[in-house]
C-alpha cells in the first residue's frame, strides 16, 4: 500500500507548480496510469498495449503510454499552433473536476456534463442556445432583465443555470473544434460517433476495455483514476498552452511583417509624391521662363509692322506715274487726231 500512498504528493505538487514536471515512466507509474480493468472485461484489440496480468487485472505497458502521449501532445500542439481549437470532453465523475480545472487554467473549451446529442452535428441549434445563454448573462449583469413578475425572473435565473451547466465551457466556441480530447470513449460513444462523422480527429485515453481503433491517437492508460486522468489531462493542456503561445508568436510576427510592409509602401508613396512635386515645380518654373520671354517677342512685332507700310507708298507712287503716263499718251493721241 506504500505505492498507493506515495502518489498523493506528486500530482498535487505538479498541480500547484506553474511548470509541468518532465513526462517519464516514474510519473506515470506513481499516478497509477498502468492499472487496467479486470482481465474478464478486456478488449482483445488492446492486446498490443497490455504488458501483463496481475491479480486478475491487466497491466498497461507504460512505455507505449509514454510514446502515445508524446505523439498526441505534438499533434495537438501543431493543430492549436495553426489556429485550431481542442475540445476537452470528460463527463464521468472522476474526470469532471480535472477537465474543468485544467481547461480553465489554459483557456481551453471543455464539456464536463452530459454530452447532448447533436452537439457538433447540429451545431447551429446548439449555437442558438449558447447565444441565449450569453444574452441572459449579459442582461443579468447589466440589470436589464425584462420580467413581469418575480416568478419569471426566477425562471430566467434557472434557465441561465441550466444552460451554463451544459454550455458553460463552450460559450466562446464559434465554430467546430479541430480536435477532441476524450476521457473514456466507452462512455462518450455519442461524441466519438459525431467526431467520426464530421472527420474531426480524436485523442483519447483508452483503457483495457476500450477499442483503440475508434480513435486516431489512443493513449493507453487508466481512465478510472482521478490522478491518472489529471496527469494526462494536464499534459494535454500543456500542449494546448504551447500551441496557443506559438500561434500568438506567429500572429505577432505576421503583424510585424505587415506593419513593415505598410511602412515600406508608405515610404515608396512619399518618395513618389516628392518626385511628382519636384516635377510639378520644375514644370511651373519652365512655364514662368516661357512667359517672361513672350513680351520680348511682342515688342519686336510693332517694328515689323512699321516697316511694312513703306512698300505700300512706293506702289502708290508707281501707280500715279503710270496713270500720268497713260494720260500723257492719251493727250498726244488726241492731238494727232486733231491735226489730221
Amino acid at each position: 500500500m506504500t505505492t498507493a500512498e506515495t502518489p498523493q504528493s506528486t500530482p498535487e505538487k505538479t498541480g500547484e507548480d506553474e511548470t509541468l514536471a518532465p513526462l517519464d515512466l516514474r510519473s506515470l507509474f506513481v499516478a497509477g496510469v498502468h492499472f487496467g480493468h479486470p482481465s474478464k472485461r478486456w478488449n482483445p484489440k488492446m492486446s498490443e498495449y497490455i504488458f501483463g496480468k496481475r491479480s486478475r487485472a491487466h497491466i498497461i505497458d507504460l512505455s507505449k503510454t509514454l510514446t502515445s502521449l508524446n505523439t498526441a501532445k505534438e499533434f495537438i500542439e501543431t493543430i492549436v499552433a495553426k489556429g485550431g481549437e481542442c475540445l476537452l470532453v470528460g463527463t464521468k465523475a472522476q474526470a469532471q473536476g480535472a477537465i474543468n480545472e485544467q481547461a480553465d487554467r489554459v483557456g481551453a473549451m471543455y464539456i464536463n456534463q452530459r454530452w447532448l446529442g447533436g452537439m457538433m452535428t447540429n451545431f447551429q441549434t446548439i449555437q442558438a442556445r449558447i447565444e441565449r445563454l450569453v444574452y441572459l448573462e449579459d442582461a443579468f449583469a447589466k440589470g436589464t432583465v425584462v420580467a413581469q413578475t418575480k416568478r419569471e425572473s426566477l425562471m430566467l435565473a434557472a434557465e441561465v443555470e441550466r444552460l451554463n451547466k451544459f454550455f458553460g465551457g463552450i460559450k466562446e466556441m464559434e465554430k467546430l473544434p479541430q480536435v477532441l480530447f476524450i476521457v473514456d470513449i466507452e462512455k462518450e460513444q455519442i461524441a466519438v460517433a459525431e467526431a467520426k462523422k464530421l472527420g474531426i480527429p480524436i485523442v483519447a485515453i483508452v483503457d483495457t476495455n476500450c477499442d483503440p481503433t475508434e480513435v486516431d491517437y489512443p493513449i493507453p492508460g487508466n481512465d478510472d483514476s482521478v490522478r491518472s486522468i489529471t496527469l494526462i489531462t494536464r499534459h494535454i493542456t500543456e500542449a494546448i498552452a504551447s500551441g496557443k503561445a506559438a500561434a500568438k508568436l506567429a500572429r505577432e510576427e505576421r503583424m510585424a511583417a505587415e506593419a513593415e510592409l505598410e511602412a515600406q509602401e508608405a515610404a515608396a508613396r512619399a518618395t513618389a509624391q516628392a518626385a511628382a512635386a519636384e516635377r510639378a515645380a520644375k514644370e511651373a518654373a519652365d512655364s514662368k521662363k516661357a512667359e517672361s520671354k513672350a513680351p520680348k517677342a511682342e515688342s519686336k512685332a510693332p517694328k515689323a509692322e512699321s516697316k511694312a507700310p513703306k512698300p505700300k507708298s512706293k506702289s502708290k507712287a508707281a501707280a500715279k506715274k503710270t496713270a500720268s503716263k497713260k494720260t500723257a499718251t492719251s493727250k498726244t493721241e488726241a492731238k494727232a487726231d486733231d491735226s489730221k
